[in-house]
C-alpha cells in the first residue's frame, strides 16, 4: 500500500507492506468523539499554572549551559496527517551527526536502535538533557500540541516518518487515534519493548479506549514520572 502524507508544502511518500489484520476496535464511541478531548482540555488548563514556570526554569537551563531551548521534528499524527512536536532539547546541536557515525561504527548499539530506536547510554544526550529525560520535563511543551489539537495527553507515542515500516501491519490502528504523551507503553514496557511491541501495545489500547482506561493511565503515569524511569 502507497500512503502519501502531506504537510503544507511539503509531501512525503512511504511503501508500507500490510498484512492482513482482522482486529476489532471496542472503544467507547462517545468518548473517544467527545469526552478525550474534554479531558486533554481540563487537565492542561488546570496544569499550566504549575508547567509554564517550571519549563521557563529548564529553558533558561538549557540557555545557560548553551544548548537549545527547543526541539521541534515532524510527526505522523491522526488520519495521517504530519504535525510539528515540540519538545525541550536534551542533545548536543550536532545530534544528527552524531547518531549517523554512531550508528556505523557500532554494530551492538545499531541494533539496539534498529530493535527500539533508542539508546540506553546515549552520548548525544546533555547533562541537563539526562535530567530533563529522566523526568519526562522534556515532554512538558507537548502540551501545547494538546491544546492545538495534534496530540492527546493519552495514546500511541507520535511516530517518525522514517519508522513507519518498522511499526508494522497495525498501522492503520495508529492513524484512527491522537498521538500522545503518555499513554499504555509509556507506563509499562516504555524502555524495554521492541518497537513491533509498541505497535501491539497501541493496538490493546485501542480496543479498550474508554474514560475508566484513560484516567487508570492518568494515575499510572503519575507514578511513572515520580519513579523517574525516562531516558
Amino acid at each position: 500500500m502507497t500512503m502519501t502524507f502531506q504537510h503544507n508544502k511539503m509531501e512525503a511518500t512511504q511503501v508500507v507492506a500490510k498484512d492482513n489484520y482482522d482486529q476489532t476496535i471496542n472503544a467507547d464511541g462517545f468518548y473517544v468523539r467527545y469526552g478525550k478531548r474534554v479531558l486533554d482540555l481540563a487537565i492542561v488548563l488546570a496544569s499550566l499554572p504549575i508547567v509554564i514556570p517550571v519549563l521557563l526554569v529548564c529553558a533558561l537551563a538549557n540557555l545557560l549551559t548553551r544548548n537549545p531551548i527547543f526541539y521541534t521534528q515532524l510527526r505522523l499524527g491522526q488520519h495521517g496527517q504530519i504535525f510539528r512536536i515540540w519538545k525541550l532539547s536534551t542533545m548536543h546541536p550536532n545530534a544528527d551527526k552524531l547518531l549517523e557515525d554512531l550508528l556505523a561504527n557500532d554494530p551492538e548499539r545499531a541494533r539496539e536502535w534498529q530493535s527500539t530506536q533508542k539508546l540506553k547510554d546515549d552520548p548525544r544526550i546533555t547533562r541537563v538533557g539526562a535530567f530533563l529525560r529522566r523526568t519526562s520535563i522534556d515532554e512538558i511543551p507537548q502540551l501545547f500540541n494538546v491544546l492545538k489539537g495534534d496530540m492527546s495527553l493519552l495514546g500511541p507515542r507520535p511516530m517518525m516518518l522514517d519508522q513507519i515500516e518498522l511499526y508494522g501491519p497495525t498501522l492503520d490502528v495508529y492513524l484512527s487515534m491522537k498521538p500522545g504523551i503518555s499513554g499504555k507503553w509509556q507506563v509499562s514496557e516504555r524502555n524495554d519493548a521492541h518497537f513491533r511491541r509498541r505497535a501491539q501495545i497501541d493496538v490493546e489500547y485501542a480496543s479498550d479506549l474508554t474514560l475508566g482506561t484513560d484516567l487508570k493511565l492518568v494515575l499510572e503515569t503519575i507514578r511513572t514520572l515520580i519513579r523517574s524511569t525516562g531516558y
